[in-house]
């Protein structure tokens, strides 16, 4: 039984939006997992003992970041928030074999549980891991102009309240064409729930995500979808 089957009463405990749980493991059980390469198996499995199991990207969103890899034909990605290294592991496994990850967490203890499933997997030499916050890494990604419009693809599932101040950065570092994906932007689905029937623990983020959603759908810089996968995903592609 995994740490997450034990937690009762937590606001964490439903992350996805389909209206049943039944449902949404017939999703899963159907479509996502018998193709779910074996190292992403063994990095969910990791995640689920975890009290912050939560966190991990779920594996329906990891099949779709893996398809929008393959159509841009992306090779040099960026990451904003690692965890365990699910969504890290998915990209690296999936750009070829001279591309890149900059991989950006300030908690290194997260990452180097997955980091033995990585390196197993073979695809260690693809990842440029940066342990600090992600916005001086951006900031000085910035201040040479050799790595504007040079991304194809970014995805973005760090601290929701700084999302705005990392979009203005990332538009700048995408190329015309380039994605970026943001996680949490339905925030277990208490967007459309009265304030008061939302759990205290999740409320700034949730009023934080409101404005920015918001702002993603008045940037005429974007094409946008906001899809219902996991706890919500936004896409961005950067138009000019």
């Amino acid at each position: 039984m995994n740490l997450h089957d034990q937690v009762e009463g937590s606001p964490w405990d439903n992350k996805g939006l389909l209206q049943s749980q039944e449902l949404y493991r017939y999703v899963l059980e159907t479509s996502v997992y018998p193709r779910e390469p074996e190292p992403l198996k063994e990095i969910r499995a990791i995640t689920a003992n975890l009290p912050e199991f939560y966190m991990g990207t779920t594996p329906d969103s990891g099949q779709l970041i893996a398809m929008l890899l393959n159509l841009l034909n992306a090779k040099n990605t960026i990451e904003l928030g690692v965890f365990t290294g699910y969504s890290l592991l998915l990209t690296a496994l999936t750009i070829p074999d001279d591309g890149k990850v900059l991989a950006i967490d300030s908690n290194l203890e997260s990452y180097e549980l997955g980091l033995p499933v990585i390196r197993k997997a073979g695809v260690e030499h693809k990842i440029n891991f940066k342990h600090s916050p992600a916005l001086p890494v951006l900031d000085k990604l910035l201040g040479d102009d050799k790595n504007r419009g040079s991304f194809d693809f970014a995805f973005v599932d760090a601290d929701k309240t700084n999302y705005g101040n990392y979009h203005e950065r990332l538009m700048k570092l995408m190329k015309i064409g380039g994605l970026i994906l943001y996680d949490n932007t339905l925030w277990y689905g208490t967007l459309a729930m009265p304030e008061e029937t939302v759990h205290e623990l999740m409320r700034p983020e949730r009023s934080y995500l409101h404005g920015f959603n918001k702002f993603l759908a008045a940037d005429t810089r974007i094409q946008i979808s906001q899809v219902s996968l996991g706890d919500g995903m936004t896409i961005c592609r950067r138009l000019f």
